[in-house]
C-alpha cells in the first residue's frame, strides 16, 4: 500500500483526501509517532489520542487563516507533522530542534505559544473579538482537554465567552485523564455524558427523517423543538453547556474521522459559541500507553541512573507522615510525577489531588494550615508561577506554615521555555515571611524537608532539580546557615542547590591552574547567610556566585546589592541564566551553552583573576 504520509507537506495536501485515505493517514502517523517518540522522548499518550481529531481539523478548517489553538500544547505532534515538520521530527525537543509545544517562531501554523494548561479559551476569545472588531471572517477553534477544562482560568473564560456570544468553537477532548486520573465534580459530570450519547444521535437522525417528509416535515420539527426543552433535562448529555449559552454537539467518537468532520462542519454553522464534545482514548493504538496512560504521558529517550530528588522527597514525606498525623499533601494533578505515589497508597485520606488548579491548591493548603494541619504542596516550579498571588495573599500574609516542595527547579531540559524552573527564587523572594531552601544532594533534601515540616514556622519552600546528585556535602543541615565545603584562598565560589556540585568540579579544575577556590554551599536562597559569605570574602577578596535561576532577583543580584550597601570592596562576579526564556535542550547542553558548566565557569574565573 502506497504511503500517504510521505506525500503530506502541508494541510492543503490533507484536504484532498477522502475518509478512507484519512483513516490510512491516521494509522501511518500513529506508527510514525510511536517509533519516533520512543527514541526522542516526549509526550506520547496524549498525542496518540488526538491523531484523528487533528486530521479532521485540518480537513474541515482552512489553516492558518482559521485559527486552531492547542491548550497545553503537548498534544501538537500530529499538527506539526501535518504542517511541514515531519522530516525534522528526529530533532524533537532537542537544542535547536523541533519544539515539543506550539512555537510561533517555528511555523505560521503555530498560532500561539502554549505549555501550561487552561489558556486556550481566553486566547480564542481574544482572537474572536479582534476578528469581529476588524470585520474579518475566519473561524477560531480551541482544543482543550477535560482535565484543563475544569481549571479556574477556563471556567472564567467559559463565563465570559457565553456573555460575549462570540462565534467560536471549543473542542472538548474528553479522555478522562490529565497526567493522572481526572478528579472532581466536572470529571464525574463528563463521565455521565460519555455514557449518554443517545440524545445527540437521536436528534440528528430524527431531523434527517423529518426533512424528507414534504409539507409536514417543517411543522413537525417546530413542534418537536417546543417540547425538546422538557425532554432534554431527562436525557440530554450537554444540558449544562446549553444552559450556559453554548450550542452543544456530542459526545462524538474522537477516533471516527467521518463523525468528527460532520460535527466540526455543523459547528462552523453556529452563530455563537459551540462546544464539540469528543471522546478519545489516551494512548490510542499503543497497548502499553492505553493500559497505563499515566506512565506514557511523557517518555524519556534514556533513563538516568541513581535515585532522583523526586524519589527522595517521596520517601522522606512517607517516613515523616508515619509519626506525624498532622502532615497532609496537596498536589495539583501530578501525584505520581511529584513522587507521592507511595504516600497516596499509605495515607489515602491525607492526600488531596485537586486537579489542574494551582491557585486553589495553594489557598486550600492555607486553610489546612490555619486549621492546625501541616500541608505540603508538591508542585513543579514552572506551575507554581500560576499561584503567586495565592502564596503572597493567602499563605505568607498570615505567616501560615505551608511547605512548598518545588520539583523541577532550575533547568528541566527538553520541555523548553514554558517549563524551565529558573524563576522561582526571583518571584518567591519578593514575598515577606517566605524562606527558600535549596539542597545540593539527596541527603540535604531529606534534612531540609524534615526541618521545613517539623521545625520551621511560617511559609517555606524547598526547591530541588530534576534528576539525581550523589551525596557531596556530608555536613549536617543547620537552619538558614551556609556551609563551607572546601577551604581556599584565591576566590570564593558561593553556589546554590544543583550548582554546588558544579562549584566543586570547578574548584578541582582551578586547582590544576594553581588557583585555590573556597566553595560555599549557600543552602538558603532567601534569606541569604551574608555573614558566612562575608567572612570568606574577607579572606579571598574575590567572589563569584553560581545559581540555576535567572539573573534578575537571583542570589547574585542580592549579594551584589549587600556588598555595595555595606561598603565591601572585592572582586565580584555572578553566573546565572540570563533574563530570557531558555529553549529546549538537554540539561548538559544548556548549562554549557549559557556558560554554567564547570569548564566554562573555571575559564571565566581564571580570565577574571587575570
Amino acid at each position: 500500500m502506497k504511503s500517504i504520509l510521505s506525500s503530506i507537506s502541508g494541510p492543503e495536501d490533507l484536504k484532498k483526501l477522502d475518509t478512507a485515505s484519512l483513516n490510512q493517514l491516521s494509522g501511518e502517523i500513529r506508527e510514525f509517532l510511536i517509533e519516533n517518540v520512543l527514541k526522542t522522548g516526549g509526550h506520547l499518550a496524549s498525542n496518540l489520542g488526538v491523531i484523528e481529531l487533528t486530521c479532521a481539523l485540518y480537513k474541515v478548517f482552512d489553516a492558518p487563516r482559521d485559527k486552531i489553538i492547542w491548550d497545553v500544547g503537548h498534544q501538537c505532534y500530529t499538527h506539526k507533522i501535518i504542517c511541514g515538520r515531519r522530516d525534522k521530527f528526529d530533532t524533537l525537543r532537542t537544542f535547536g530542534g523541533v519544539s515539543g509545544f506550539p512555537k510561533r517562531a517555528e511555523s505560521e501554523y503555530d498560532i500561539f505559544e502554549t505549555g501550561h494548561s487552561g489558556t486556550s479559551l481566553s486566547v480564542a476569545l481574544g482572537f474572536a473579538s479582534a476578528r469581529d472588531l476588524n470585520r474579518e471572517n475566519y473561524h477560531v477553534t480551541a482544543v482543550i482537554g477535560d482535565a484543563a477544562f475544569s481549571g479556574g482560568m477556563p471556567m472564567e473564560a467559559i463565563n465570559n465567552i457565553s456573555q460575549s456570544k462570540k462565534k467560536l468553537i471549543i473542542v472538548l477532548n474528553d479522555n478522562q485523564m490529565s497526567i493522572g486520573k481526572n478528579m472532581g465534580a466536572f470529571a464525574r459530570y463528563l463521565n455521565r455524558v460519555r455514557t449518554k450519547p443517545a440524545y445527540y444521535n437521536a436528534k440528528r437522525e430524527t431531523e434527517q427523517v423529518l426533512d424528507k417528509i414534504p409539507l409536514l416535515g417543517g411543522g413537525l420539527k417546530k413542534v418537536i423543538r417546543k417540547i425538546k426543552g422538557y425532554l432534554k433535562f431527562m436525557i440530554t448529555p450537554g444540558v449544562v453547556f446549553e444552559q450556559l449559552g453554548y450550542k452543544y454537539l456530542g459526545p462524538v467518537d474522537g477516533h471516527n474521522i467521518e463523525e468528527l468532520c460532520s460535527a466540526l462542519e455543523e459547528a462552523k454553522k453556529a452563530r455563537g459559541p459551540v462546544i464539540v464534545h469528543i471522546c478519545t482514548v489516551k494512548g490510542k493504538g499503543y497497548k502499553k500507553a492505553e493500559d497505563e496512560p499515566h506512565l506514557y504521558h511523557g517518555v524519556s529517550a534514556s533513563s538516568g541512573g541513581g535515585k532522583s530528588f523526586t524519589k527522595q522527597f517521596g520517601e522522606t514525606i512517607c517516613d515523616l507522615a508515619e509519626n506525624d498525623k498532622s502532615i497532609v499533601c496537596v498536589c495539583p494533578s501530578m501525584v505520581d510525577s511529584c513522587g507521592l505515589g507511595e504516600f497516596a497508597k499509605k495515607y489515602k485520606d491525607r492526600i488531596f489531588d485537586v486537579g489542574i488548579a494551582e491557585e486553589h491548591a495553594v489557598t486550600f493548603a492555607a486553610g489546612l494550615a490555619e486549621s492546625g494541619l501541616t500541608p505540603v504542596v508538591a508542585i513543579y516550579s514552572s506551575f507554581l508561577q500560576r499561584a503567586y498571588d495565592s502564596v503572597w495573599h493567602d499563605v505568607a500574609l498570615g505567616c501560615r506554615h505551608v511547605v512548598f516542595a518545588i520539583d523541577r527547579a532550575g533547568i528541566v531540559g527538553a520541555d523548553g521555555e514554558t517549563h524551565q524552573g529558573i524563576y522561582d527564587i526571583s518571584y518567591l523572594s519578593t514575598i515577606p515571611n517566605m524562606t527558600i531552601l535549596a539542597p545540593c544532594d539527596l541527603a540535604s533534601l531529606d534534612q531540609m524537608m524534615r526541618y521545613a515540616i517539623l521545625e520551621h514556622k511560617g511559609p517555606i519552600a524547598v526547591r530541588y532539580p530534576k534528576g539525581s546528585v550523589e551525596n557531596i556535602c556530608g555536613a549536617p543541615f543547620e537552619p538558614l546557615k551556609a556551609c563551607v565545603l572546601r577551604e581556599g584562598n584565591d576566590i570564593t565560589i558561593a553556589a546554590l542547590g544543583s550548582m554546588v556540585s558544579k562549584a566543586l568540579e570547578t574548584a578541582e579544575i582551578l586547582e590544576k591552574e594553581n588557583i585555590s577556590a573556597e566553595v560555599i554551599d549557600l543552602r538558603c536562597a532567601h534569606p541569604l547567610d551574608f555573614d558566612t559569605v562575608k567572612n570568606s570574602i574577607n579572606k579571598t577578596k574575590r567572589i563569584i556566585t553560581l545559581e540555576d535561576n535567572e539573573k534578575s532577583g537571583g542570589i547574585g543580584e542580592k549579594l551584589g546589592a549587600y556588598m555595595t550597601a555595606n561598603g565591601i570592596e572585592a572582586y565580584f562576579d555572578s553566573a546565572s541564566f540570563p533574563d530570557a526564556y531558555i529553549p529546549a535542550g538537554s540539561q548538559k547542553e544548556l548549562f554549557d551553552f549559557y556558560g554554567l558548566s564547570p569548564e566554562k565557569i573555571a575559564k571565566r574565573i581564571s580570565e577574571g583573576l587575570k
